[in-house]
This record gives C-alpha cells, structure tokens and sequence, in this order.
C-alpha cells in the first residue's frame, strides 16, 4: 500500500471534496481516499506506487489544482 498527500487549492464545500474524489477514484489501483476542504487535504492510498501526474491530472478535471506533499 502506499499514500500520497496533496494540498489541493480551490475546494469550499462538501460539493467540491465529491467532485475531487470522484475523478481520483478513477485511477487503476486506488483503494482509499481522503479529501477535507476545510484542510484542502487530500490523500491517496493505492495498492501500488501512485504516479503523481494522473492524481494532479484528477484533481484538475475537478477543477481545482494540488500540489504533492508528502
């Protein structure tokens, strides 16, 4: 398993954390995801390495944008 975190910019409501984790659950792999947009805190868990681009990509179809913290 492994997380990322991003700090995503742009999201006010419980719309926008729905509309954030609707497109990143679309990605091949991903088995959890956390989103606050009260933190603008977004984390990923995935069965295996993430790759960044489709979860920014993700974020951005939403969108808004976000940037890899951790």
């Amino acid at each position: 398993m492994a997380t990322n975190e991003y700090q995503v910019t742009g999201m006010t409501c419980g719309h926008c954390e729905l509309s954030v984790r609707e497109e990143v659950e679309q990605i091949p792999g991903v088995e959890n995801i956390q989103v606050s947009a009260q933190s603008g805190k977004l984390a990923v868990t995935a069965s295996a390495p993430l790759d960044d681009a489709q979860v920014l990509t993700a974020v951005e179809e939403a969108g808004y944008s976000a940037v890899r913290t951790a």
